[in-house]
């Protein structure tokens, strides 16, 4: 049971930093500090888009529309680490 809960732990560990490298890129963007025109960070954002889709999309569609700005991310990583509490505390 130990090494699954470790293998959640660690996937739950990429998912969040693939949310945070996709929150930076986003704002990298937004204000312009990289141009779009930067083929090798719009790949990675697109992929990385592509990975997290699956997770975030369900996760927009419950949650009430905020407008421009979008806390589909935060409530995944709540998520994530409520999982990994309830997990944790699991006894052997």
């Amino acid at each position: 049971m130990y090494a699954i809960i470790q293998i959640v732990a660690l996937i739950t560990q990429i998912i969040v930093v693939l949310v945070i490298v996709q929150f930076v890129i986003g704002l990298l963007f937004a204000f312009n500090v990289v141009n779009t025109g930067n083929q090798f960070l719009v790949q990675v954002y697109r992929s990385i888009n592509a990975l997290l889709e699956p997770v975030l999309g369900p996760i927009r569609r419950v949650m009430p529309d905020t407008g421009a700005i979008d806390f589909s991310p935060l409530v995944l990583i709540l998520l994530l680490q409520i999982l990994m509490i309830i997990l944790q505390n699991i006894p052997a």
